[in-house]
Order: structure tokens, then C-alpha cells, then sequence
């Protein structure tokens, strides 16, 4: 049965009320995974601080300053370039994070547009115990992390003159959208895809999510 439950930030959304006790990352796949309604929260610099920025307009010729995106690109080559994409419906069941690098995207036109998030889960080598249940995983990537719990999903709307900036190891899927198809402006490394890409599949925990407006 689904249960209506709140957000840390007041948000309502809808899970299982069993959901975290019948949850294992070695569960079958081979049944239907139950659906957790989420509702978008608007994306602003205070909803948003625990993942990222979110990076407004300002006026030309204002100074460098801490609502400016800060960034480490410094692992590699930035990479800015526009994205184009299609099918996005409002409903995801992969996340992924990058290690290195922090992620800016942003729509052209400022359309509406949606991001699933979650809070970093990188683990510092020196840091892991013996004794860790199981839950540290060894990234192909070459670093740890522990995956995201289906309860610390959260789903951003964003829309106007604004872009996201992804922390470094912010769990994010999408963007997401109603349109059949949106140009994206997205910032990272030029190898970001290729070498620092990390993927968790919630339907191994039998969880898929849905945005509910």
C-alpha cells in the first residue's frame, strides 16, 4: 500500500510505508518495482544548497561572489557545449553521479524543466571500516561510494533564467521534461561520460519513480 509521508522540506510525496524494510541492493528484479510519487520542489538557492547552486542573472558588470557557480573543472579539459534531448518523460529509476567534476545545466529559453537529486555519497578511502554491512561500493571509476536511499530522492523544478550547479558527487537524473524535445546548455569535463560516471538502478531495491504534479 502507498502512505503520503513529508519531505525535510515540508513536501509531500508518496512511498511504501514498508518500503525501507523490505529494501536490499541483492533483491530480484524480476518483479513489478513499486512506484514513489514525488512532488517537484522549486528550485531556488536556499531549496537547492544541500545539492548545488542555483545560479540566477545578474547585472553587467557585478563582481566574482559566492552566488556565482563555483566550480572545480580543474581535473581535466571544461567541456560547454549545448545538448539536445528527446523523451523525457517525468519518471526515472537510474541516477548517476561524477567524482570529479561539478555539473552546471541549464535549459535555452528558460523552459521548464525537471532534475531527480540526491545528496553525495562519495566515501574516502581512508574512511571505509571493515565492517560496513556490505553497503561501500567500488565504483568502476575507481573510487567509493555508498548508493543513494530511495528516501533521500528529491525531484527540482526549474524554470526561467536560472541553471542548476551539480556539487561534485550530486546523484542526479534527468533533466526531465513535458516537451518532446529541449536544448540544454551543460558544463563539465570533456571526458566526464566517459571516465566519471557512475550509475545506481533503483529497481535492484524494486523502486521506480514518477514526478506528481
Amino acid at each position: 500500500m502507498l502512505a503520503l509521508r513529508s519531505s525535510p522540506l515540508g513536501i509531500p510525496r508518496v512511498s511504501s510505508s514498508t518500503l525501507r524494510s523490505k529494501m536490499s541492493s541483492s533483491c530480484a528484479i524480476d518483479s513489478k518495482p513499486r512506484i514513489v510519487k514525488l512532488k517537484p520542489i522549486d528550485a531556488t538557492p536556499e531549496s537547492f544548497a544541500e545539492f548545488g547552486q542555483v545560479v540566477l542573472s545578474s547585472y553587467d558588470g557585478k563582481g566574482f561572489g559566492p552566488d556565482d557557480a563555483q566550480l572545480e573543472l580543474h581535473r581535466g579539459t571544461p567541456r560547454f557545449y549545448i545538448m539536445n534531448l528527446k523523451d523525457r518523460a517525468l519518471k526515472f529509476s537510474k541516477i548517476t553521479h561524477h567524482a570529479g567534476v561539478t555539473q552546471c545545466l541549464g535549459s535555452i529559453g528558460g523552459e521548464e524543466w525537471y532534475l531527480g537529486v540526491s545528496k553525495p555519497t562519495i566515501i574516502d578511502e581512508g574512511e571505509i571500516k571493515t565492517d560496513n554491512g556490505g553497503r561501500v561500493v567500488l565504483s568502476s571509476c575507481g573510487h567509493y561510494y555508498t548508493p543513494p536511499h530511495p528516501d533521500d530522492v528529491y525531484v527540482f523544478r526549474i524554470v526561467g533564467p536560472k541553471f542548476l550547479k551539480l556539487n561534485v558527487g550530486t546523484w542526479h537524473a534527468g533533466p526531465l521534461f513535458k516537451l518532446k524535445t529541449m536544448d540544454f546548455y551543460n558544463l563539465e569535463l570533456s571526458n566526464t561520460n566517459v571516465v566519471d560516471h557512475t550509475t545506481h538502478n533503483f529497481n535492484k531495491d524494486g523502486v521506480a519513480f514518477v514526478v506528481e504534479e
